[in-house]
């Protein structure tokens, strides 16, 4: 699969490579530098050497996939906790593995508490997971995070590594496929996979104009990165069978150029991603008065006000609020859209919630096609209605309660 060349000219035989080496791969025979079989091509040798006399190149079609086995899902830790992505892939995972028996393998990497936290998958179907646990590891660093996660690729040769589609899966996923010199597909909604354990990696393309079907067919592993809140959490089983692997971290996997001075939790409003119900804005709504009677309709009910694409270019919220190809996906009990057109855009990242009501004069609106209860009619007169009868009867129940 891989091929580690070194440059005669510019090597200096300086052995630098050869005491980097985490797993004594390389040697010196015969005047010049040997690539053992214990190479695990982490690529450490190459960003080592002070000549830049070795480099890492990909052999097409020299792999066996029959090699490449079973599913490694990257476990993301947020402030001590696994994110919530991690279960939804295990789930996907899960649906997969049986139709190619694969095992379903976990890495998590991070400070003090990861191997704990490690312990908490195994209910969810997990067969493996290898804990990487160093104070040296706590808080992302993409180099040594990569250096980490690579090294367990090499060592379990997985057909797929499935990532979470967050800040920080955004930053290693393609990192770690530049290392492996194979293809990743990110932004996922729709996972398969081929009895020759091919990939089906579905995504929108094309401004959200199609449903491109991708997959990696002559290269392993292969990488995908999938949204939070668009695939299905994983259950609980009765009998947990996995093991927790508790990895060696060398000193080489924590050096790194990069160093953390000050790290600061930024208070935030609840996540468009983690919230039961939400009002959502579209260009039916005119101006920054009209905004604010969606927002009471939002806070009647108890939930948070979102945005279009295009109500966010015209600076009514910020892209944190933004629902669609280019802000976040949501599952939420009850979405409420208010002169919202429907464009495949928008669609494509909210028709996993429970209930929709759409809300629009325009009865040939798109949006009408994926909404549970169709409301056509002038927003301006329903959302104030709405509102008004949300607000009494909370004020009932309030009066019945005391």
């Amino acid at each position: 699969m891989g091929l580690i060349k070194f440059d005669a000219k510019r090597c200096s035989l300086c052995g630098k490579c050869i005491e980097k080496c985490p797993f004594g791969a390389l040697s010196f025979e015969d005047h010049g530098i040997v690539v053992g079989d214990t190479c695990r091509m982490c690529g450490m040798c190459v960003r080592q050497c002070p000549e830049k006399a070795i480099s890492f190149e990909q052999r097409a079609g020299s792999f066996d996939k029959n090699e490449w086995k079973d599913f490694l899902i990257f476990v993301e830790q947020e402030r001590g906790d696994i994110h919530p992505v991690v279960y939804e892939l295990i789930g996907e995972a899960r649906k997969m593995a049986p139709k190619v028996n694969f095992k379903i393998k976990c890495v998590i990497v991070g400070g003090e508490g990861t191997i704990e936290n490690a312990k908490k998958l195994l209910p969810y179907g997990v067969d493996q997971v290898f804990a990487y646990e160093d104070k040296g590891l706590e808080g992302f660093r993409a180099d040594c995070y990569t250096d980490v996660v690579a090294e367990c690729i090499a060592a379990q040769k997985p057909s797929s590594v499935l990532i979470g589609a967050t800040a920080l899966g955004r930053s290693l996923a393609p990192r770690l496929s530049t290392r492996f010199h194979t293809g990743l597909t990110a932004d996922c909604t729709t996972l398969d996979i081929k009895s020759n354990t091919d990939m089906v990696q579905i995504r929108p393309a094309f401004g959200g104009n199609i449903m491109a079907q991708i997959s990696i067919t002559k290269s392993r592993p292969q990488f995908a990165t999938v949204r939070y809140r668009v695939m299905d959490r994983a259950e609980t089983i009765e009998k947990p069978k996995g093991e927790v692997i508790v990895c060696p971290v060398t000193k080489e996997m924590t050096d790194s150029p990069i160093e953390i001075l000050k790290s600061q939790v930024i208070e935030q409003k609840r996540n468009l991603e983690d919230e039961e119900i939400l009002v959502v804005a579209g260009r039916g709504v005119r101006n920054e008065k009209d905004v604010e009677m969606c927002r009471d309709l939002a806070a009647a009910l108890g939930g948070q006000l979102a945005f279009t694409r295009p109500m966010i270019e015209n600076g009514f919220g910020d892209v944190a609020h933004q629902i669609g190809l280019s802000g976040r996906t949501v599952r939420p009990k009850l979405i409420i859209t208010c002169g919202v057109s429907g464009a495949i855009q928008f669609t494509s990242c909210m028709t996993g919630s429970e209930y929709i009501v759409a809300i629009n004069n325009d009865p040939q609106a798109q949006i009408f096609n994926v909404a549970n209860y169709c409301i056509v009619d002038d927003l301006y007169q329903v959302v104030p209605k709405l509102t008004e009868l949300v607000k009494a009867r909370k004020e009932k129940n309030h009066a019945v309660s005391l």
